[in-house]
Formats: C-alpha cells, structure tokens, sequence
C-alpha cells in the first residue's frame, strides 16, 4: 500500500474551468456575505480603504439606532419620565453602554479571539470547542453556540423591519398627512429590497461605504447643531449621571435599560464582521468615526428634549431642519436598506456555515457574482426572511410597538458571546482564575443587566424573535442529531474495503474504462453506492476512487491542506478533501489538485456516483418521534449533493437506496 505526500499545489495543465472552480475554493480570509466592497481586501486598499468599507457594512445596525433610541426611552411601554435628571442619566447610560459593550467587550477584546481572521459566533464556538475535550461540557458550548446562531435569524427578521419603518416615519413629522402612506411605503421598500436579492448587490454594493460615511457625518452635525441650544448636555458623558440614576430612581433605571439596549443592537457585528476587513479597520472607524458620530447624534437629541419636553415624539426627525427634513427621510431609508442588506446576507452565509459544520441540510444557492465567491443568495432563506418581515411590519404597525419585541435575542447572543469567551481565555488563552473572573464579572454583569430588562417584553413581542430562534434551533439540533443516527446505522451495514478489496482478486469482475468517484462519510468502508453498482451492473472501473469531505473547525484551508490521497490495491484510491467552515465546496477543483499526487483526474471521462436514499421509520432511533419525523421531512427536502459539491450535472449518476431510519 502506497501513502502519497500532502498536495502542495495545482498542477499547471488543468483545464480553465477547474482553473476558475479551484480560484473559487481556495479563496483567502475575506467576507463572504457581504456586498463586494468587502472584497477589496488586500494591501492595495490601504487601511484608510478598508475602514471606509467597513462602515459601509459593519455598522449598518447600530448605525441607524439612533432613529428609535431615545423615542422609545421616553415613550415606550415603560417610558421614563421626561426630566433634566433623566436625561442626562439615560444618556450617561447610552454613552457607558457603547463604552463597556461594543468598545470594550468586542473591539478591545472579544475581537481579539479570532479563528484564523474570522469572526462571529459560529467562530468562537469552534474556538471555545478546541479548548475542551470531548464530553458534557464540550456539548453544552456546542449548544449555546448554535441557539446563539439560531437567534440571529430572529433579530434578522426584526431589524429590517423596525429600521426601515423607523426611516419611513419621518414622513409623519413634516406633515400628519402622510401617516396612512407609511406603512404602505414601508412594505414596498422591504419587498424591493428582498426581491432584489436574486439579482445580487454586486452593481449597489460599491455605494454602501459612501453613503454611510454621509451617514454618519450627517448624524455629527445634527447631534453638533442641537449641543449648541444646551452645550452642558456634555456633561452626561461622566458616570455619576448613570449611577444616580439607578440610586434615585433604580427600577425606573432598570427598565430603561429594555430601551438602552436598542443603541448598542448590532455591536456584536463588529467582531462576526471582522474576517471581512481585519481588526484595525474596524477598531479605528469605531473609535474615529462611528462611535463619536452616534454620540454626537444622542447628546443632540438629549439637548433637544430638554429644550422642549415635548420633543421626546420623534427626537431624531424634530433635530432635522425643516427644509432638510425629506433629504433627511430619503437618506434614512437608504442607510436602513443598508444595514437590512448587512442582515439578510449574513443570514445567508450563517445559513451555509451551518451545513458546513453538518447542523442544516443541503440548500440551493445561488451565485450572484461571477468576481465575487462571497455573494451568494439562498432563495428559502429569502422568502422566509420576507414572509416574517412583512408579518412583523403588518402586525406591529409602528417601529415603537416593534422595539417591544427588539433587544431579547441581541442581548441573549451577547451573554454566550461571553460565556464562550471566557472559555477561551480561561482554557486556551490560559489566563489565571482571577484575572479570567474579573473578565466575566463585569461582561456578564452587565449581559444580564441587559437581558433581564429586555426579558420584561417578552408578553409584549419579545416572543417572537425567541421562538423563531427556538423553532430554527430545533431544526438545527435535530438534523445534526438525524445525521449521526443516520450515519451510525449504515456504518454497522457497510463492508471493510480490507475485507472487501481482496476478495476481487479471487472473483474479479469485468472492468471498464474510465474513473468512477463515489462520496463517503468512512474512507475504511464500502460505500453503498459501490455495492449497488456492482451488484446491479456488474462491472467495476478500471480507478475507482473513494471520496469523503471533511468540514474543519477554521474557517480557511489552504491547498497545501486540501487533499490526502493514498492508492489502495486493485485501482482502488482514497481522497480526504477538507474545507473550511465558510468556503465553498468544489469537488472538481479539488480533485484538480490531486494531479501533484499521483492522481490524475480527465472530467470528461470520470462518473461521480451519489446515494439517493429513502428514510423508512422503522426501528427505534433513540431520538422522539417528532423529531425522527421531523429529520425525515429534512432529509427528503435536502438539496442536490451534486449542486451543492459543485459536480457537473451530467457527470453524475445516482443510486436510490431504502434505509431503516
């Protein structure tokens, strides 16, 4: 038996359609959700470049926060009284929330637990995983992790629609008369912006740094224009307005933080963000630009309520003058179709990380850039996103009645961000008992300060975005569940290839031209599709190759890693391709890199042979019957492995097969 080296690189003489497929599989640690400004990501587009692109993207969410922020502080369902004293501590409340939140926790130093440049909670589970050993508490991590991820479609759905409806109602303020138009208007621009999804963001993408930088400024010189009617507003950067605060008034102070929170929602984008621009950028538009401009904007709008207590309707639209006030409302609507467009993309690559690491079943999806490997778009998740956005928007009415239902799985995410944090700091960072307690003393402090507040709405739509995190967690537990039970079982039903390649020697069957490749979960068995084959066609290839794919726990594999090939007797070959968690399977530019190993591969004249399997419930899979149902439904509705690996079509023949499930 033969044991060939690690590949080191593709041979030069593939041919250019593998060429470009390989150029697609081996793409370095950038973005791949996101619009294609992202994608200018090497030394060419400078710091300066990169931190332009990620406001453009990172930022979106907390970006817009202002527009709702302190109109639902002092009129939502537990509004704080509108006077000089809570003011100035709801701001001081605002200011040290993004201070200890988002400057702290995530750019100073979640941001620093990167699994190989990426970011975000699927990369953190990984890492808190790589830190334990195998058991109970390696299942927990794993299960926070992924209910973490499963909350994130939630706030997906909520964002798009309390942000757009927020821009929208502006309208109301240059003239009551638009009020019966702002829903419709609302709905319009939510079902454009998901209907354009198909065709990609490849032609708007290039704006999107731009009109946020606008953005951003526009917000700093309003927040400026209103400082000036009280400039002793800035005085409620010190603390001591928050702690008196909650001394004077501490259930008051509790509550509001259910409103508070809403000005540091889309802070956790920072770090899920960061393998898209790398950390400077993003720590130093944060610091320069992001950061001081949403301040800027609150002490503005805090300076215009105490001028006029009854401003507190809409402080954000009554900062706008008059004869700017519908540039204003075009320019909001604009950046929340912005930061929507950062949700739903990233709804998109969340959802292909998780059929990456085996937690979702195979979907279609689709491509919308032939230059950039990162825009994808998945049509069931698109719908779904829709269906439940225009839901949201025809129930709730209003972005007030929706902020009751905001914040829960934001602040949920953000508590097993730190949990799974200080597990890496404790397990593989190896930082001592008391300087890893001090860490999660004061983050998980102030998480659960956050999360009990927001838990208050629940009654009211808090609801809403927990179960649609429970039902997608549900989902994605059952199928990981289905797939080892699955698996387990045809494992026990398959033939050793020790056992199973020397007894062709004894009864050789005919064999044929060509390479036949057949994918599998164990490269020391029989796949059944081999078995069937020759059972029914009698023949053998003169190559037949044995084919699994392996799923990393980093988000990148380079080439060098890509492949282990060993040639077994008889023509037999064994190939392990490995991808990482965010890159794109590609059989066929993967088997190109195979020619530097002894493995020669001619598409043309290469089968790939693929199980299509019927579940039958007939034995008892130690899982409840709902959820054996459920994972049934799941496997029958999977998507084509044959697209989802990148096979050609007419390359492929399937083998149906009844399975005891």
């Amino acid at each position: 038996m033969k044991r060939l080296p690690w590949s080191v690189q593709a041979g030069t003489a593939r041919p250019s359609s593998l060429l470009r497929s390989a150029r697609r599989s081996t793409v370095s640690a950038q973005d791949q959700s996101h619009p294609p400004v992202t994608a200018n990501h090497g030394p060419r587009a400078g710091i300066a470049g990169l931190a332009v692109s990620a406001i453009g993207i990172v930022y979106g969410d907390i970006g817009t926060s202002p527009l709702y922020t302190l109109k639902e502080v002092f009129n939502g369902e537990h509004a704080v009284p509108v006077t000089p004293e809570n003011v100035y501590g709801i701001l001081s409340l605002v200011f040290w929330a993004l201070m200890l939140v988002v400057s702290a926790k995530y750019v100073l130093f979640i941001m620093r637990a990167d699994n190989d440049g990426e970011g975000g909670i699927m990369a953190l589970t990984s890492l808190a995983l790589r830190a334990v050993k195998p058991g109970r508490k390696a299942w927990w991590l794993s299960v926070l992790g992924v209910f973490g991820a499963a909350l994130f479609y939630g706030d997906g759905m909520i964002t798009p629609a309390i942000s757009v409806l927020s821009a929208v109602e502006g309208l109301e303020i240059a003239t009551p008369a638009f009020r019966p138009f702002v829903l419709p208007i609302a709905l319009v621009l939510l079902i454009g912006l998901f209907m354009m999804q198909r065709r990609g963001t490849g032609s708007v993408g290039a704006i999107f740094g731009p009109v946020m930088l606008c953005w951003f400024a526009v917000l700093a010189v309003l927040g400026i224009n209103g400082i000036r009617l009280h400039p002793e507003i800035l005085g409620a950067i010190s603390p001591w307005w928050a702690a008196h605060f909650f001394a004077t008034q501490p259930l008051i102070a509790w509550l509001a933080l259910g409103a508070v929170v809403l000005a540091i929602t889309g802070g956790e984008a920072l770090y899920a963000d960061m393998g898209h621009f790398g950390r400077r950028p993003i720590k130093l538009s944060w610091f320069f630009v992001v950061f001081p401009a949403l301040y800027l904007n609150y002490l503005g709008q805090g300076a215009l309520i105490l001028d006029h207590p009854d401003n507190v309707r809409n402080p954000f639209f009554l900062l706008v003058p008059d004869q700017l006030l519908y540039p204003m409302v075009a320019l909001s609507a604009l950046a929340t179709i912005i930061a929507s467009q950062a949700v739903i993309s990233g709804a998109f690559s969340l959802t292909r990380q998780a059929i990456q690491l085996g937690y979702a079943p195979r979907m279609l999806m689709v491509h919308t850039s032939e230059r950039e490997i990162g825009q994808i778009y998945v049509p069931g998740i698109n719908w779904m996103l829709l269906g439940a956005v225009i839901a949201l928007v025809v129930g709730f009415r209003s972005s007030s009645a929706l902020a009751s239902a905001y914040g829960i799985a934001v602040t949920l995410t953000m508590l097993i961000d730190t949990i799974l944090a200080f597990v890496v700091v404790r397990a593989l960072w190896r930082w001592n008992v008391a300087t890893s307690l001090a860490f999660i003393g004061v983050f998980i402090t102030v998480d659960i300060a956050f999360f009990s507040a927001t838990a208050v709405k629940i009654v009211a739509g808090g609801w809403f975005p927990l179960l649609i995190g429970a039902l997608i967690f549900v989902v994605l537990r059952t199928w990981k569940r289905g797939r080892a039970v699955l698996e387990e079982r045809s494992r026990a039903d398959t033939m050793r290839l020790e056992i199973f390649i020397p007894s062709l020697f004894n009864d050789p069957p005919p064999r044929v031209p060509g390479t036949a490749v057949f994918l599998t979960h164990w490269l020391e068995s029989v796949p059944r599709t081999l078995l069937h084959n020759l059972y029914h066609n009698k023949v053998l290839h003169e190559r037949v190759v044995l084919l699994k794919v392996e799923t990393a726990d980093t988000p990148w594999v380079p080439d060098e890693r890509r492949l282990e090939v060993e040639q077994l007797d008889y023509g037999f070959w064994r190939v392990l391709v490995r991808y990482g968690f965010k890159e794109e399977p590609d059989i066929p530019a993967a088997l190109a890199l195979s020619a530097q190993q002894g493995l020669e591969f001619d598409l043309m004249s290469t089968s790939f042979f693929l199980g299509h399997e019927k579940l039958v419930s007939r034995a008892s899979s130690g899982m409840a019957g709902w959820r054996e149902k459920l994972f049934i439904v799941l496997f029958r509705n999977a998507g084509s492995a044959a697209d989802y690996f990148g096979i050609p079509p007419n390359r492929v023949v399937e083998l149906g097969a009844q399975v005891e499930f």
